[in-house]
């Protein structure tokens, strides 16, 4: 998968076990699905996952790693990969920004995806099999990218993988889950919470001021293929300045994670949130405690690459130094009313117990 600021590789067996500690889960809906990181995992597990994220690279992932199926798939996807990685460059609009205005990739690479992006394009392919075939060529181009996983700016050197040439793989699909069929949405978060039921829900907010727009526009730009106007020295789409999302805002954050919580549909509610985001663990607990009995479990784990390099200038001299290299990654685990009322239903083999002496989690 892509290089990703708050991929929760590290944390995929804790989310896992939590979910699997949950009675009779079939469905998992992931609100801020960002790589499907999360969602593909608990696909693999055998639950039938309902992905959402309001970026359209995101959701294209989404739509890749958790709704296709491989064997809808595979045949034709190996078929056109073969095609594409075939095809000579052809420089256009995206080796123009991104290789000669801007320095992402090698000026070679940013033919080759000109080339392919067009093909994609020209196929008319439906929905989730172009969303392999877009997946497979950003993945392709992150391997031979010159950043250090951010798309806010490029480095000053190119990094050796610049040099290699881009190869289209077939990503890693899955066969359809045991539990069922699995969707891709792309909806902002509160419209996906108040349409979305399932057994769980797990939330993976935004935590400061940092878009993943902003942070992963050209991707954007790729799927999209809208080429749209760009500023800067990263030369971000200009609609970076206007789609905003109040998880970004300091000011607005709170409001709009208690409205999310409100909304929430399941029996079990999973957060992900880290101890440099706006609010800290008290006001979380505080907050998920409207919702039922909240249990936090804590991981330790390196920040992101760019806090390890450490604080340059424009002109690459070294200005400060990092505070921290370490982070605490907080998964909070909300056992709702839905949930007690399940467990209190005859049959179950604490009928005759109280439900809220019952933890899942401890």
């Amino acid at each position: 998968m892509i290089k990703y600021i708050g991929s929760k590789r590290t944390l995929l067996p804790v989310v896992c076990s939590a979910v699997a500690a949950v009675p009779n889960t079939r469905t998992v809906v992931d609100l801020f699905s960002g790589t499907s990181r999360v969602g593909h995992a608990l696909k693999r597990a055998g639950y039938r996952v309902l992905s959402n994220d309001h970026n359209t690279y995101a959701a294209t992932l989404a739509r890749c790693y958790v709704a296709a199926d491989l064997e809808d798939i595979e045949r034709d996807a190996t078929r056109l990969i073969a095609e594409f990685n075939a095809l000579p460059g052809r420089p256009g609009w995206f080796t123009d920004t991104f290789c000669e205005q801007s320095r992402f990739f090698q000026p070679k690479n940013g033919a080759r995806v000109d080339a392919i992006r067009e093909a994609i394009a020209a196929k008319e392919l439906e929905p989730e099999l172009e969303a392999v075939l877009l997946v497979a060529l950003m993945e392709a181009a992150d391997r031979v990218d010159s950043t250090c996983g951010l798309q806010m700016a490029y480095l000053k050197k190119w990094a050796p993988r610049a040099n290699k040439d881009l190869c289209l793989r077939l990503p890693e699909v899955l066969a359809r889950a045991p539990a069922g069929k699995s969707e891709a949405h792309q909806l902002e978060a509160l419209d996906a919470a108040r349409t979305l039921a399932a057994d769980v829900v797990y939330l993976d907010p935004p935590y400061n001021q940092h878009s993943y727009l902003s942070n992963y526009h050209v991707w954007e730009s790729l799927v999209l293929w809208d080429q749209p106007e760009v500023y800067g020295v990263a030369c971000k789409r200009v609609d970076c300045r206007t789609r905003k999302s109040p998880f970004n805002s300091k000011r607005k954050f709170h409001d709009a994670l208690t409205e999310l919580i409100a909304a929430v549909d399941a029996k079990v509610l999973l957060v992900s949130f880290n101890n440099e985001g706006y609010i800290d663990r008290a006001q979380m607990e505080a907050l998920l405690s409207t919702r039922g009995r909240v249990t936090v479990l804590s991981h330790d784990y390196k920040r992101y690459v760019g806090a390890q390099i450490g604080i340059y200038n424009p002109s690459g001299a070294k200005v400060g130094a990092v505070s921290h290299l370490r982070n605490l990654e907080y998964l909070y685990v909300v056992e709702t009313d839905a949930l007690e009322h399940e467990l209190r239903l005859p049959g179950h083999d604490d009928e005759a117990e109280d439900a809220s002496q019952l933890p899942l989690f401890e």
